[in-house]
């Protein structure tokens, strides 16, 4: 989804192989997956942002970052 980061592109190659492996050992559909994945990146807002306004501004980025993505697939 990004353009840039401050990870290598092997480490996030590595994080993404095993999300599509889980996935996929579970043969999730794609709306259960969808629904995993949107309540694994609440759960890390939740979890590490304390701030309910950078919470929403995260989730905000997020969505926008996720929009933007697909326009360039």
């Amino acid at each position: 989804m990004a353009t840039q980061s401050k990870y290598q592109d092997k480490q996030l190659d590595e994080l993404l192989n095993d999300l599509i492996v889980t996935l996929e050992k579970h043969k999730a559909p794609v709306d259960l997956s969808l629904m995993a994945l949107g309540n694994m990146v609440t759960n890390i807002l939740v979890s590490n942002i304390q701030n309910p306004q950078q919470q929403q501004a995260l989730a905000d980025a997020f969505c926008s970052a996720l929009k933007q993505s697909l326009k360039t697939k």
